[in-house]
């Protein structure tokens, strides 16, 4: 008589015990934060370094190249997430950014130092803001981001980008100053224009394979302990693709440059609208989940009235109303974490 048939092996993750299944999770978050963070500043090494080989102006370079390479992790993220079926990370994400660079970084750098405000710039670049935010407010109560809103978003990043440029283009003044010191201090290699693009190319490479990574672990812990993938990507997917403008806003704090971290988080906020919400519009239209529209959006908005409040009352931000972000940011997660566990 011949001997039954072996059963298959059980597949690889079957194998695996709670605790390491718990590990690979963390490791894969944690995995791709790091890519993400890493992917990020080579395609900003890369692409600058080729940009300046072509002869681009620097106030070209940190107008456009560096404001997108660092809402690459962002915008990779968030297309990823939908691919993934879980448009609460990808809108998640955006807000979630958006109110995290308000509240906690200008907090933390308010805090380390008072931020002081050039007029005519946040006249220009607070108007852009506030758009972008009633843009985004818009496109969430609509109950879908849909590829039309998407185009409306894309088309007022170039709209801002181009008035930006030739505004600033013919004069030599603060603001101008600004766009080039970012260039100058954006991470750049004295590679060669081949070298450049090639850094460019392995810096998508990395952000893609981090975006996978954040997500898929984004997910299943969110799975695991019962919570809705839109609270992970209000708070741990925002919070860690905030991470290096919070690094590079506390370090300019520190060195006696607060202003700077005002327009990194103005510059990334629209970014994150118009070029990261916009972009996965129009590749990817999605619903928004119902949460965001009770409460995150609204959240997002009184942040950018506070920081509006705060600038205009003074033309810059002190540490008491520094203190006062931080605790409305503290507020919000308890209350997302409340909600989460009720």
């Amino acid at each position: 008589m011949a001997p039954p048939p072996l059963a298959p092996p059980p597949p690889p993750m079957a194998r695996l015990g709670p605790m390491d299944a718990t590990l690979i999770t963390y490791g894969s978050l944690l995995g791709g934060l790091i890519l993400l963070t890493l992917g990020g500043d080579t395609l900003v090494r890369g692409a600058t370094t080729a940009a300046k080989r072509m002869g681009v102006s620097p106030l070209l370079i940190g107008l456009t190249l560096v404001g997108f390479g660092t809402s690459t992790p962002e915008l990779v993220t968030s297309l990823t997430a939908i691919q993934a079926g879980s448009p609460g990370i990808a809108i998640g994400n955006v807000v979630g950014s958006n109110t995290a660079n308000i509240l906690l970084i200008l907090g933390v750098t308010a805090l380390i130092a008072p931020i002081v405000v050039d007029r005519a710039a946040f006249r220009r670049d607070g108007v852009v803001l506030v758009l972008a935010s009633l843009a985004c407010a818009a496109a969430v109560l609509a109950g879908r981001v849909a590829t039309v809103a998407g185009a409306v978003m894309v088309g007022m990043l170039l709209v801002y980008l181009v008035v930006a440029y030739l505004g600033e283009r013919g004069v030599q003044d603060a603001e101008r100053a600004k766009y080039e010191h970012i260039a100058e201090d954006a991470p750049r290699s004295k590679a060669g224009l081949w070298t450049g693009l090639g850094l460019a190319v392995a810096g998508i490479a990395l952000t893609i394979f981090g975006a996978r990574l954040l997500v898929d672990g984004a997910v299943v812990i969110a799975r695991d302990f019962g919570v809705s993938d839109t609270v992970i990507g209000l708070t741990v997917v925002a919070i860690g693709t905030s991470l290096p403008e919070l690094v590079t806003s506390v370090m300019a704090a520190v060195r006696g440059r607060a202003d700077v971290a005002l327009g990194n988080v103005i510059g990334s906020n629209i970014y994150n609208v118009l070029g990261v919400l916009g972009i996965t519009a129009l590749l990817a239209p999605f619903e928004v989940p119902a949460a965001i529209a009770r409460l995150d959006i609204w959240v997002m908005l009184a942040a950018t009235a506070l920081l509006v409040l705060f600038v205009r009352t003074g033309m810059k931000i002190v540490r008491l109303e520094g203190l006062i972000l931080l605790a409305a940011y503290a507020g919000y997660i308890g209350w997302l974490a409340v909600g989460a566990t009720a």
